[in-house]
């Protein structure tokens, strides 16, 4: 099932268009047009103050999710117990931690946080470029280079996966 979400995300990201609503667009809207991105993008950079992270639906389809994230600082760590994370590079570019261990980690529902991660794997990441995070792994933004916006998408684990 994953294969085939990533494979319709692959072709809907790869044309430029995605199904999503736009801010502020009423509810039967379907699709999220470049422009209407760089309105997402021009609304985080005016809304953000200090926080690392401002993140934006752009579409919910029940178990899914994808955002819109502007990042301009380097934030927490995160693990997501029951949920692969799916990150397309919109714009930018950063340096993603996966794997190691989290320190000083705290619990959030399924979700873990934690100041940063010990050990892992270090790999720059750019605009074009595609990484999932499988469940249960701790990934980490540990520099962003000015800015980066990723498209995230969450992949509950399929009912029946253990």
């Amino acid at each position: 099932m994953r294969r085939s979400v990533l494979a319709v995300l692959v072709v809907l990201v790869s044309g430029t268009v995605a199904f999503a609503q736009a801010p502020g667009a009423p509810a039967s809207r379907t699709m999220v047009s470049a422009s209407d991105v760089a309105a997402m993008i021009a609304k985080a950079k005016a809304e953000r103050k200090d926080q690392p992270l401002i993140a934006q639906s752009m579409l919910q389809l029940a178990p899914y999710n994808v955002s819109l994230e502007y990042r301009a600082s380097v934030g927490n760590a995160a693990v997501h117990e029951t949920e692969a994370e799916l990150f397309y590079v919109v714009d930018g570019s950063a340096t993603l931690v996966t794997g190691g261990t989290l320190t000083e980690s705290t619990r959030n529902g399924a979700n873990l946080t934690g100041k940063t991660i010990q050990g892992g794997q270090s790999r720059k990441v750019a605009k074009g470029d595609f990484v999932i995070v499988p469940e249960g792994q701790a990934h980490w933004f540990s520099a962003i280079d000015g800015t980066v916006v990723l498209m995230s998408l969450h992949l509950p684990r399929a009912s029946g996966v253990k």
